[in-house]
C-alpha cells in the first residue's frame, strides 16, 4: 500500500510518500481500498506539531476515507467484500488501503460519488454534533458561522438551511458571492469589518443564538459578547495558532493571552452557554455517530444538500493540498486521490 507520512513537525514538505505491506483487518474491522481521502485542518495542525491528540511523529494522518471493501475481519455484521463505503478513521486515512472498525463505517448510496462520500464524515458530523446535538438549533435561530467557506463552515451552512436558521458568516470577500449562492444570508468581511459590530447591527443589538468558533484567540471575548440571552458558543478549534506553515510559539502565547475565563456565576447571570466539541474524542461512542450519519445521509438522499468539493490532489501532491488550505484558498472540501 501507499501512505503519506508526517516525517517530522514542520512545513508541508515534511509529508513523505512511503510504501508498506497491505494491512490485515483485525476482529471487528473491514479493509477498504481507498478511492478518496479527506484533508482537514486537524491534519495540518498535526503536521505542525500543535495538535494535542495526534500520535507521536512520525505517523500517517487522515480522519476519513471512501472506497470499496476488499476484506472483512471476523465479527463484522452487515458488510461484505465489494460494498461501497466511507468511514471515519482514527488517523491513517492518508493511505490507499485502510483498516477501520466496522462501527465507524457507513454504506454509500449507490448513486453517491466517492468524492461526496469522503467529504461527509468529519465536516458534516462535526457540524451536526455542534448544531443539532449540542446547539439545540431551531428554525429562525440566528447563527454566526466563523470561517463559513471552510469544510465545516459549509457543512454547518447546509444544515442551517435545512433547519431554517438565519445565517451570518465570516469569510474573505472573494468567497462572499459563492456563499450567498449557497444560502448564506449575511456574509461578513472579517478582514475589513468588526464582526461583533456587524452582528449587533444585524440583530438590533440582541445578538445571535448560536456561534461556531474554530478560530479562538482574540475572537473569544467578541463571540461571548455577540451571544443573545440563552445563546450558545461552541468552540471546536484554535486555528489562530496556525498563522504560518510551521509551529509558532508566539502564536501559542498569543492564544493564551486571550484565553477566556468563564465562572459558573457569570454564565448563570448572563444566561449563556459555552460548549466544546471535538469529534476526535467520540471514537468510543460510534453508535451516536451512526445515528448522526443516518440523518445526514437521509438529507443527502432527499437532495437537501451536496458537499462542495473544492479541489482534489494526487497523493504525491499532499504538500500542495496542505499549503492550499493553510493559504485559506479553499471553499469547502479538499481531497486526496490515491
Amino acid at each position: 500500500m501507499k501512505q503519506i507520512w508526517i516525517s517530522k513537525a514542520g512545513t508541508p514538505d515534511v509529508l513523505k510518500t512511503q510504501t508498506a505491506p497491505d494491512p490485515i483487518p483485525h476482529n471487528g474491522e473491514i479493509r477498504i481500498r481507498v478511492q478518496a481521502s479527506g484533508v482537514n485542518f486537524a491534519d495540518i495542525m498535526g503536521r505542525m506539531g500543535t495538535y494535542p491528540d495526534a500520535p507521536s511523529i512520525p505517523y500517517v494522518p487522515g480522519y476519513e476515507v471512501a472506497g470499496v471493501i476488499d476484506m472483512v475481519g471476523q465479527g463484522v455484521p452487515n458488510f461484505k467484500d465489494g460494498d461501497n463505503v466511507f468511514a471515519a478513521t482514527r488517523f491513517g486515512g492518508y493511505s490507499d488501503v485502510v483498516c477501520a472498525p466496522y462501527k465507524q463505517a457507513f454504506k454509500r448510496l449507490d448513486w453517491m460519488p466517492v468524492t461526496d462520500a469522503a467529504a461527509l464524515p468529519v465536516n458534516y458530523m462535526t457540524a451536526y454534533m455542534m448544531l443539532i446535538v449540542m446547539g439545540s438549533l431551531k428554525p429562525g435561530d440566528k447563527v454566526l458561522i466563523h470561517n463559513a467557506g471552510g469544510g465545516v463552515g459549509l457543512a454547518a451552512l447546509d444544515i442551517c438551511n435545512i433547519i431554517g436558521a438565519e445565517t451570518l458568516g465570516t469569510a474573505s470577500p472573494e468567497k462572499h458571492q459563492f456563499l450567498i449562492g449557497r444560502g448564506l444570508r449575511h456574509p461578513i468581511d472579517y478582514r475589513n469589518r468588526d464582526f461583533e459590530q456587524v452582528v449587533q447591527d444585524i440583530t438590533g443589538g440582541q445578538g445571535v443564538q448560536l456561534i461556531l468558533d474554530p478560530i479562538g484567540g482574540k475572537v473569544w471575548p467578541k463571540n461571548y459578547r455577540s451571544l443573545s440571552p440563552t445563546g450558545r458558543l461552541v468552540h471546536f478549534g484554535i486555528s489562530s495558532t496556525a498563522t504560518g506553515t510551521k509551529r509558532s510559539l508566539l502564536g501559542l502565547l498569543r492564544m493564551l493571552v486571550w484565553l477566556p475565563f468563564y465562572t459558573p456565576f457569570k454564565l448563570m447571570n448572563d444566561n449563556k452557554a459555552i460548549i466544546g466539541a471535538n469529534l476526535g474524542h467520540m471514537w468510543e461512542h460510534a453508535d451516536m455517530m451512526q445515528d448522526w450519519m443516518r440523518q445526514i445521509v437521509a438529507w443527502y438522499d432527499e437532495a437537501l444538500f451536496r458537499p462542495h468539493i473544492d479541489k482534489t490532489f494526487k497523493f504525491e501532491d499532499a504538500p500542495a493540498a496542505h499549503q492550499y488550505i493553510q493559504s485559506r484558498k479553499n471553499i469547502g472540501k479538499v481531497l486526496l486521490i490515491p
